[in-house]
């Protein structure tokens, strides 16, 4: 398993997330990725506008967790989020093979009154 938080921004302001690199995990066991954003996550109606994607080879990203906690219609219980401000982390329980995929934190904030979008 792979996980990812490659920097991008958008205009000419800056936020930046964290690229941890690796994380490996035993079957049935459980991996905690983690993403760390240069500045506070923006928050709209009291939720984290951060989210995380899986990519598996060959496929396009898929939508895992949305407002760091909400896990979209059809993805596993096994996959969770957690987190607030600038720290979030993505848990998976009970790692399976299928779970062997570059996992991508996104995140929204809101610098000099322009939204910003990181990934």
């Amino acid at each position: 398993m792979t996980d990812s938080c490659p920097s991008s921004q958008h205009n000419t302001h800056k936020s930046s997330s964290s690229k941890p690199g690796a994380v490996s995990s035993d079957l049935g066991a459980s991996a905690t990725i983690t993403c760390t954003t240069s500045q506070d996550v923006q928050v709209w109606g009291g939720d984290h506008q951060l989210h995380w994607y899986q990519q598996r080879d060959g496929e396009t990203p898929k939508l895992l967790i949305y407002e760091a906690t909400s896990r979209q219609s059809g993805i596993s219980s096994r996959f969770s989020g957690s987190g607030s401000n600038s720290h979030f982390t993505l848990t998976i329980s009970d790692v399976q093979a299928e779970d062997a995929a570059v996992y991508y934190c996104q995140s929204e904030h809101i610098i000099n009154s322009q939204r910003v979008f990181t990934q």
